[in-house]
């Protein structure tokens, strides 16, 4: 098992590399407030070229910004991969001079810094690259036939867009080590126990899963799902002290909000609340 596929000759960063839905199409219909971003080269298993990435961090940048838009689902074309891994042919080629000027990797923190809540819906192999940008998400849905794992060791290198950083947090650090140090793939059963994934289920249902998910938090108040995604996300970077000192700044700053008020009305009225996202 490798970390990605043979890959094809580079491709120009368009709608051939990443498909946006919104709103996305459900099996009842289409899911509102929700987005479907999906990975488009199943020729060499979704393998992530420069180009493509920059392609999705354009999608989730445009959807950042669009109102209309409260989750994504983000998955990859087929049935055998989510993402195989980097596209080796393409970072074979790189130097520490070509990684250092033309800084590349700097979309990976464009991807990182996503402010709506991501879910990342997993079907077969998520391995490196492919691995890495599963932890970029906030949460996990994973096929019982997805992998994971961080094999760029078996190749000579380490992995280089998060995934020494976010594994050991997802994980801890003796797992994450392991899988670090050895490559060795992990079963979707085996992420679940590791606490890497929130969902295993069959994989004809996987996506279903994902925009239910989707589904749940787009019907929450938008403003707050927010607040509560930064808030949660801070808890991996700043002392207890500081995030609780964020978390209480945050949770005042919702009461200026319309929402807190419909929300809370709506709750001592027995009725359903009617969002504004202001």
């Amino acid at each position: 098992m490798t970390q990605t596929a043979p890959t094809a000759t580079d491709q120009p960063a368009d709608g051939r590399l990443v498909g946006v839905a919104l709103p996305a199409a459900g099996p009842d219909g289409p899911v509102d407030g929700v987005a479907l971003v999906t990975i488009r080269r199943p020729d060499v298993l979704n393998a992530l070229s420069f180009d493509l990435l920059n392609a999705l961090a354009d999608a989730f940048d445009a959807l950042d910004a669009d109102p209309a838009c409260r989750a994504i689902v983000l998955t990859g074309e087929g049935d055998r991969a989510f993402a195989a891994g980097a596209d080796i042919r393409e970072l074979g080629r790189q130097t520490p001079v070509s990684l250092l000027v033309e800084n590349r990797f700097a979309v990976w923190d464009r991807i990182g810094a996503v402010r709506k809540p991501v879910i990342a819906a997993v079907r077969g192999f998520a391995l490196g690259g492919g691995c890495e940008l599963a932890l970029a998400c906030d949460l996990i849905v994973a096929a019982d036939d997805a992998r994971f794992g961080q094999p760029e060791i078996t190749i000579g290198v380490m992995p280089g867009a998060g995934g020494t950083q976010r594994l050991p947090r997802a994980v801890g650090k003796v797992r994450a080590m392991e899988l670090v140090l050895t490559g060795r793939p992990i079963t979707a059963a085996d992420a679940a126990v590791m606490g890497l994934v929130n969902r295993v289920v069959p994989g004809d249902a996987v996506l279903a899963e994902a925009l239910g998910l989707g589904a749940a938090i787009a019907a929450q108040p938008p403003v707050a799902v927010l607040a509560a995604k930064e808030a949660v996300k801070l808890a991996d970077e700043l002392p207890l002290s500081a995030g609780l000192q964020h978390e209480r700044r945050a949770f005042f700053a919702l009461f200026a909000t319309e929402d807190q008020t419909e929300g809370m009305a709506a709750f001592a009225e027995k009725r359903r609340p009617e969002w504004k996202g202001r």
